[in-house]
């Protein structure tokens, strides 16, 4: 039975415009085509709950690094490989990736997703059976891991075609902040759930376990709940025109199109300056006696004040539609938190203030990256949401390693720090700190100063619905095909 859609009493007053009408009138009829569905609601639950699973699944031996090596017999630099794979894997498969989600559509790229996360996460259960007999369990362990990793671009990159093709106008940035702040959710969450299940090496199954039965659950929703790509009737007249160009198209349309070319360099460099932060917060902070308790705390804020920007953000770019100008501010302040940052960091006795520092961070950084993405294909359309969005992400990781190979390359060591607590090997990050900030701050100049361009999809929206011409300017303007749940 086909599922009625939600109708605003907007179109309602549409309805009877269309009946005092004795002739036909085209674009009222054009109004009347879209519609929003509930089972929206559940489609964002099930990628939710997916890329949540993805990041406990990459990031659950980092915070039991220790106990994770002494299970599994090799050294902590194998253990380390276990979370790398996802960035090696991510890579060379970004562009596959995109295509899948434009070309095939988001219910099988969400399927295997699920399936591929769900097999990794049982594999790696059943590569650690207890007692010494079973000598393999990291290379099976390592073979799960990797089917986890080539989930994980079929699921990071959903976010903005699921929020175009299923939500109005006037719920795509929500949708896709709730989709996108899923992922480092699910990265908080292993920070606490592994160090509280496994305490000692011989609970590292019960701990993979616990992430291997959330992992079929979801792929049983997916698989089930997820019916088709695309709803019966579209959102919005973006939404009808989705993926409109073929991939290979679109990929010559991105390279000659110079607003994107600055948005994939600058925030490319963002998402990099992030990874770095993220990657090498506990070796800048032990030199200064800071212990890996107070760093995961840190790293703790940095999430939770990023995914409350985030939410934040979304809604008021949602009501408002000034994405330039909310990524223009806030790249700004993340900024001017990256350089306190570099200041801070390397003060003893300052834990308030490095507290205080790395919440503002996450509260201004993490903010940007739903907004990004959305902006992308703003200023890319009409090339299809997954291509504009994957290769920002791409982007980003290219950067990330680059930028950390060259951060890890301008330490020096240092002959003595009687406060460090990193063990043998005591590095100097001031360095390569000023060099972190100096990079975000040319690049943030370079995107507040270069960038400019009009929200073609809203304008493509705009001429649909009101018979304005492309370009008309208004972009902020409620479109009368707003649709209110």
């Amino acid at each position: 039975m086909e599922e009625e859609g939600e109708v605003s009493p907007a179109v309602q007053s549409v309805y009877s415009a269309v009946n005092a009408l004795k002739g036909p009138n085209q674009e009222l009829k054009k109004l009347l085509s879209f519609k929003v569905y509930k089972r929206r609601w559940f489609v964002l639950l099930v990628l939710c709950l997916l890329n949540c699973s993805n990041a406990t699944l990459w990031l659950t031996f980092a915070p039991v690094a220790d106990q994770s090596a002494q299970y599994l017999n090799v050294s902590l630099e194998d253990i380390n490989w276990l979370s790398l794979v996802f960035m090696v894997v991510a890579v060379p498969l970004s562009l596959g990736t995109t295509w899948m989600l434009d070309t095939l559509g988001l219910r099988i790229t969400l399927i295997l997703g699920s399936w591929l996360n769900m097999f990794g996460a049982l594999l790696r259960f059943c590569g650690t059976p207890p007692g010494q007999g079973f000598m393999i369990r990291y290379p099976i362990v390592m073979f799960g891991q990797t089917l986890a990793a080539l989930a994980q671009p079929l699921i990071i990159f959903t976010p903005t075609k699921l929020a175009a093709i299923w939500f109005p106008d006037n719920q795509r940035a929500t949708a896709n902040t709730i989709a996108s702040m899923s992922n480092p959710l699910g990265i908080l969450l292993a920070n606490i759930i592994s160090p509280m299940i496994a305490r000692t090496s011989a609970q590292i199954p019960s701990l993979l376990l616990a992430y291997a039965v959330p992992a079929c659950i979801i792929c049983f929703l997916a698989t089930v709940g997820l019916r088709s790509s695309t709803p019966p009737t579209p959102p919005s007249a973006s939404a009808e025109a989705s993926s409109s160009e073929p991939f290979v198209q679109g990929l010559k349309l991105l390279m000659k199109n110079k607003a994107y070319l600055i948005l994939l360099l600058c925030f490319g460099a963002g998402m990099a300056v992030f990874s770095c932060f993220s990657t090498l917060l506990e070796q800048i902070m032990c030199v200064q006696g800071y212990t890996n308790d107070f760093a995961g705390l840190c790293g703790a804020l940095f999430i939770v004040f990023g995914i409350l920007g985030a939410g934040i953000l979304g809604l008021y770019v949602d009501k408002t539609k000034n994405f330039i100008e909310v990524t223009k501010i806030n790249l700004s302040l993340t900024t001017l938190a990256c350089i306190a940052f570099s200041v801070v960091s390397l003060m003893r006795d300052q834990k308030i203030a490095i507290a205080a520092v790395c919440s503002l961070f996450g509260l201004f950084g993490y903010a940007i990256y739903p907004v990004a993405m959305e902006l992308s294909v703003e200023c890319s359309y009409p090339v299809g949401e997954a291509t504009s969005a994957g290769l920002l992400f791409i982007s980003g990781q290219v950067q990330s390693v680059l930028f950390i190979i060259l951060l890890q390359a301008l330490t020096t060591r240092l002959a003595d720090s009687p406060l460090s607590t990193c063990g043998s090997a005591v590095l100097s990050w001031r360095v390569p700190l000023m060099v972190m900030a100096g990079l975000f701050s040319f690049f943030t100049c370079i995107f507040v100063i270069f960038f400019h361009t009009r929200y073609k999809r809203l304008d493509a929206e705009e001429e649909a619905t009101n018979g304005t011409g492309p370009g008309s300017g208004s972009t902020t303007t409620e479109h009368s095909l707003s649709v209110n749940t």
